[in-house]
């Protein structure tokens, strides 16, 4: 009864997560940092996506990695449900794919770090399923090599200095990958404060001790 209530729990805070953050995708970043526009390069969904890591780490602590992985497949299953919806074929393939390879690899790496310092298996699974989650969303929703997915998107695809400012060019899409990834690791690192402080409420039980 309580692993099935906290799994309810879980799979509802997710699903918030996910629906959350297809929502303020929607929206840019308005203003500028060091001459960079940042509605060039971020969008409020940047900033409530890794809590998606949060939920995943906290189901893994307390019960191990066969739920979290449930947790993260109900949070999937809505996701590109939502996705189809909202957007175009492509960006939902995108995201769909991004969203569950990127948190199976973030309990993946959890799991094999969990008895080590407290910090250090939340902080190194998400950074490293963040990662993924961001090369193969901005990949698959924007490289012209992923055009089987979709059209390509010309403004995506047009050549443009690296984040703005710097002398190098690449395609936009990169520069939107790199602003991503930077909110993702602010937010990680800021995630490990809800993190440690619910560590004594939620337990490990048995079964995630010895997995």
């Amino acid at each position: 009864m309580l692993k099935t209530r906290y799994f309810i729990t879980y799979t509802l805070l997710m699903t918030l997560v996910v629906v959350a953050s297809n929502f303020l995708v929607q929206f840019p970043v308005s203003g500028t940092l060091f001459g960079i526009a940042l509605g060039d390069l971020l969008t409020w969904g940047a900033f409530t996506y890794p809590v998606a890591f949060l939920v995943t780490d906290l189901t893994n602590r307390q019960f191990g990695p066969s739920m979290a992985r449930r947790v993260v497949l109900a949070g999937f299953v809505v996701g590109v449900a939502l996705s189809f919806v909202t957007s175009m074929p492509r960006i939902a393939i995108a995201s769909g794919s991004a969203y569950l390879l990127g948190q199976l690899l973030d309990i993946a790496v959890f799991n094999r770090l969990r008895r080590q310092s407290w910090w250090r298996a939340p902080l190194v699974g998400s950074l490293i399923g963040s990662a993924l989650d961001t090369v193969i969303f901005f990949s698959f929703a924007f490289a012209a090599m992923f055009v089987v997915f979709g059209p390509n998107d010309p403004f995506a695809l047009e050549a443009a200095p690296i984040l703005g400012v710097f002398a190098a060019e690449a395609p936009r899409w990169v520069s939107w990958a790199i602003g991503d990834f930077s909110v993702k690791i602010i937010v990680g690192l800021m995630m490990l404060l809800p993190y440690g402080a619910l560590m004594s409420v939620l337990k490990p039980m048995p079964a995630a001790k010895s997995a």
